[in-house]
């Protein structure tokens, strides 16, 4: 009897974890697939309003966009890149760390390609290859990544308020036309909650994933911290503002591939720059998102639909073309470059 007990429980042991196991997979599989089935539906809804005849105007605006243009908007995106990657070290110096720029570089053109196929995924995969070829804690590295998201954000909610300064009127209206403004609302409650209650349970609970979650949180923690730390904070400020104006520089660039987009006011540009920037957040480095909102933003500025979008899907197709490329060479690169070090 004491055999067939045991047996019992561990057949349920089993099941459970089988069930949990389950339910982890289910859930990465929903966090990748929602979003791209996002993507799918607004570009079947964009498309499935045109007439064969609008289908035919967004073709021809393919066909005669000036290409060597979108080549320099790319350059201009790269060298934001390559900023990024030597900004990250004004961080991890300060925390005791230097690694090289190349390796930096190249874990960025990473978390690039990462973020195409897992959302969110490219801060962790970034802070991995740190981890492997410079040996910086990835706790620590992951710090520095998430206060760089910060500061971005502070960045970009900047150009918001520009914009907003602009054209509030027409911008609210557009965007809460999109996003209901209660759900909006209750979705920052919800997270509000959930955060509140996961600091009670860091102060209160004695449990060993306590213990653990705590360790994590110290060493992220130093990592942001690490930006009031630093001795090169001028710095660090100036090169955040010149990623961002050369995100702003290569968009200007590209407007000027089509002849219909390249007379839209400063005024006009910082906004759709604006929308456009949080397109990225919907699906998978903006997939389906951005040519949507970039075009509904645009026509909202009586740039016709068609032209708008044309010019959102070469925007979108030509940064991810170069997010793979080099992504994709970064990681055929990096075992090479440290065979000495591995």
């Amino acid at each position: 009897m004491q055999e067939n007990l045991s047996l019992l429980l561990y057949t349920q042991t089993k099941k459970i974890t089988y069930s949990h196991s389950l339910n982890k997979s289910l859930i990465k599989v929903l966090k990748i697939a929602i979003p791209l089935g996002l993507g799918v539906v607004l570009i079947y809804y964009s498309y499935s309003k045109f007439t064969p005849q609008q289908l035919d105007e967004i073709s021809f605006y393919f066909k005669k966009a000036d290409y060597s243009i979108v080549g320099l908007s790319v350059f201009f995106s790269l060298l934001s890149h390559i900023l990024r990657a030597y900004r990250w070290n004004f961080m991890l110096e300060s925390l005791g760390y230097q690694p090289k720029i190349a390796n930096n570089f190249m874990a960025v053109n990473v978390a690039y390609i990462m973020n195409l196929f897992i959302p969110k995924s490219g801060e962790i995969s970034r802070a991995v290859i740190i981890n492997k070829y410079e040996d910086v804690p990835f706790d620590k590295a992951f710090g520095t990544i998430i206060s760089e998201r910060a500061v971005d954000v502070v960045i970009l909610f900047g150009f918001t308020a520009i914009a907003l300064m602009l054209q509030f009127d027409l911008l609210f209206n557009f965007l809460t036309e999109l996003i209901q403004p209660s759900k909006l609302y209750l979705a920052f409650g919800a997270l509000g909650i959930l955060l509140i209650i996961f600091f009670l349970f860091l102060k209160y609970s004695k449990s060993v994933l306590h213990q653990k979650l705590m360790q994590f949180y110290l060493g992220i923690k130093e990592g942001v911290l690490s930006i009031l730390k630093m001795k090169k904070k001028g710095a660090y400020i100036l090169h955040s503002l010149l990623i961002w104006g050369l995100y702003l520089l290569s968009f200007y660039t590209a407007l000027h591939a089509l002849e219909e987009t390249s007379g839209i006011t400063f005024g006009i540009i910082i906004i759709t720059f604006v929308v456009g920037s949080f397109s990225f957040a919907f699906t998978n480095s903006g997939f389906g998102t951005y040519p949507f909102f970039v075009a509904g933003i645009l026509t909202v500025f009586s740039i016709p639909e068609t032209v708008g979008t044309a010019f959102g899907w070469i925007v979108w197709t030509s940064s991810i073309a170069s997010i793979i490329f080099f992504g994709g060479l970064s990681l055929l690169i990096l075992p090479f470059y440290n065979r000495d070090n591995n």
